[in-house]
């Protein structure tokens, strides 16, 4: 029973596999470049925020030392 599940589950992933990438293949080059370029300003954002989350828990540890 077990075999048979595991055996229909790796079909169904390795069909889905297949379609995604398929899917991928038809994508225009400005969609691309989009994504390229959201995923510059993603990582600029959260470089800032994760700097002012270790600028806040410095001033935190700093006001409980004094």
């Amino acid at each position: 029973m077990f075999n048979k599940l595991r055996n229909w589950a790796t079909g169904a992933l390795v069909t889905l596999g297949f379609g995604i990438q398929q899917a991928q293949a038809a994508v225009p080059a400005e969609v691309t470049t989009a994504i390229g370029d959201m995923k510059t300003d993603g990582l600029a954002v959260a470089g800032g925020v994760l700097l002012a989350i270790i600028a806040i828990a410095a001033v935190k540890f700093i006001r409980k030392g004094l």
